[in-house]
């Protein structure tokens, strides 16, 4: 597979780098939290990240006033696993370099989406990447071997947290497994064994040999 950097061309239909973002204090921040010795954690709102001063540029105009939260995502990755959306963009941030795995929206097919479709983009430490919320995304891959990754995660406040109580009335309210979040997973993976839609056909890609 190979990885495009989130400055190439390619990635111009999946996000964007923001400037003009001042992201020093936003990675101290994130390196004083402990790597997990394997596996991948997520919070989606911590104090700590959220005291910096690029909260506020974040909010008011990344977001354009709209209330936010900044959590993390972190460990050791370097696999897909999943793919999921959000009705609005994610800010990516991360104090490592990083990997995503994308794939779009319109690749979903009653309910599928071929991983043979998935992209992967490199991007640098401390620059603010936008995936827009046409993007199908999911936890970060690490850009070294045995490094891990650091990820800040930006999204609308409340995101992540508990799922809303409903009745699914479609498909795709079965694809619900949070606030604001649709998950398609791989079978092979964790999340598809505990129930989250078997959404992702193919192989379940790993970058390992690559980076």
């Amino acid at each position: 597979m190979y990885i495009y950097s989130v400055y190439d061309p390619e990635f111009k239909s999946y996000g964007k780098v923001l400037e003009g973002y001042d992201t020093a204090e936003l990675v101290k921040a994130m390196n004083d939290i402990p790597m997990p010795e394997s596996g991948v954690a997520y919070e989606p709102s911590i104090a700590a990240l959220e005291s910096c001063a690029v909260f506020s540029q974040l909010e008011n105009r990344a977001y354009g006033g709209m209330p936010i939260q900044i959590g993390i995502c972190w460990g050791h990755n370097t696999k897909l696993n999943c793919l999921e959306y959000h009705r609005d963009s994610e800010i990516n941030i991360g104090a490592e370099d990083f990997i995503l795995l994308l794939a779009r929206q319109g690749d979903i097919v009653d309910g599928k989406v071929d991983t043979g479709l998935v992209m992967a983009f490199r991007a640098p430490a401390g620059v603010p990447v936008e995936v827009y919320a046409t993007s199908l995304h999911y936890a970060p891959c690490e850009s070294v071997n045995g490094q891990g990754f650091r990820t800040a995660i930006v999204l609308p406040k409340l995101t992540n947290t508990a799922m809303p109580d409903f009745v699914p009335a479609n498909d795709e309210d079965t694809w619900m497994t949070a606030r604001n979040k649709w998950l398609l997973a791989h079978p092979e993976s964790d999340e598809a064994k505990t129930g989250a839609h078997a959404g992702l056909c193919g192989e379940n890609i790993d970058i390992e040999k690559y980076i």
